[in-house]
């Protein structure tokens, strides 16, 4: 790629749509690799375990593909949002014969990504180059078992995927049995989860919301995962898999997420904001 530079110790810089990319080598595992973008760590992949999943907020969102279907039983998954395809290489190695899209924004990205840590030959991972709302408005009904949505610009999700209108399109390419999962940033108040919290129980008659409790209470600013579907959730074998995690965190479903959820209404576009932004050196590495 045009511009590259750095290996080995060094790794791998490249400028990218979103900024410079950089693929950082783990010292702790031989063929472990990090995406930042401008300093902040996007994704984490082991191309010798593709089901390691060393950030927390990605290992959530693993339990939630755990528990979509039957272990193994193969998945129809979307991913809007690339970085490093961390989650489809997941479900790939423990999921066989799973039909994937990926779908990035960055195209530069997704070149360095294919080059730099490429996907195996004989997963059924397809990657399109392009954005995550006008995807999914070409895409056939109920094609998928698994929505998730880990879409950053800036470090913020933005506004056109935090709308009832995009969860509705959401909702008409999944299966009546889908699950939809968001990764989310937040803090303070946490006014922006509030609403789409709100949102997504405006979209799916059943809702939870995941995050660690420092964040829960506003004390900091980190992930929260949202999951939704049609059919109820598997709540008590999520509840006890992010509580196990080593970075435990707090599933609120029922009366409990009511109450976080308070007066919040939900959000059509014409009133759609885009996530807090961080503040300054919340997730960048040196």
């Amino acid at each position: 790629m045009a511009g590259r530079r750095g290996t080995g110790s060094e790794g791998v810089r490249a400028p990218v749509s979103s900024g410079t990319a950089q693929l950082r080598p783990d010292r702790d595992r031989r063929r472990g690799w990090t995406l930042l973008l401008d300093g902040t760590p996007q994704s984490h992949v082991d191309l010798d375990d593709p089901a390691h999943l060393e950030f927390s907020y990605v290992r959530r969102l693993g339990h939630v593909a755990d528990l979509a279907a039957p272990p193994r039983q193969p998945l129809r998954a979307l991913h809007l949002g690339g970085g490093a395809f961390t989650l489809a290489r997941y479900v790939a190695a423990t999921r066989p014969r799973s039909s994937q899209q990926v779908v990035e924004l960055d195209g530069p990205l997704v070149e360095l990504v294919r080059q730099e840590l490429p996907l195996d030959r004989s997963w059924r991972v397809r990657v399109r180059t392009g954005d995550a709302r006008d995807v999914v408005g070409r895409l056939r009904p109920g094609t998928f078992d698994l929505v998730v949505l880990d879409v950053f610009a800036g470090a913020r999700t933005p506004a056109h995927l935090a709308s009832a209108e995009f969860l509705n399109a959401v909702a008409g390419v999944l299966a009546p049995t889908g699950t939809y999962t968001a990764n989310l940033t937040d803090g303070g108040t946490l006014a922006f989860t509030r609403a789409q919290v709100a949102t997504l129980q405006a979209v799916f008659p059943h809702s939870c919301l995941v995050a660690e409790p420092a964040v829960l209470r506003g004390r900091r600013f980190g992930n929260l995962m949202l999951v939704g579907g049609r059919e109820p959730l598997p709540v008590a074998p999520l509840a006890t898999r992010v509580a196990g995690d080593p970075a435990s965190a707090r599933l609120l479903h029922g009366a409990e997420l009511a109450r976080f959820r308070g007066d919040a209404r939900p959000v059509p576009d014409a009133a759609a904001t885009a996530s807090p932004a961080p503040p300054d050196g919340t997730f960048e590495v040196v």
